[in-house]
């Protein structure tokens, strides 16, 4: 999953992504900084920009508790889990709520 080249407004939507928004994302990807993202869409500016982030040792049921009822946000979620084999993996879903 990867950000680039959405820094800049997208041509058909005119929507951008602020450089915070995709920095915070690739602290969860590489550093493990965050379990979880959750992202709102700033109509004023009309960009994606960080709403939450939930700390390394926050759980789903925190992740599913932040977001909001009636309003759509987007996330990126890092599920850590371990294989038959025994290895510890992890795998960052992108959700539309």
């Amino acid at each position: 999953m990867s950000f680039r080249g959405f820094s800049r407004p997208n041509a058909t939507s005119g929507m951008g992504v602020a450089d915070q928004t995709k920095d915070t994302f690739l602290e969860l990807k590489k550093k493990k900084v965050y379990r979880y993202v959750i992202y709102r869409i700033d109509e004023k500016k009309r960009e994606v920009v960080v709403e939450k982030t939930g700390a390394p040792a926050e759980t789903y049921d925190d992740f599913a508790a932040s977001l909001p009822e009636t309003d759509c946000r987007y996330a990126v979620y890092d599920f850590d889990f371990v294989t038959s084999e025994n290895c510890q993996k992890s795998k960052i879903f992108f959700i539309a709520w």
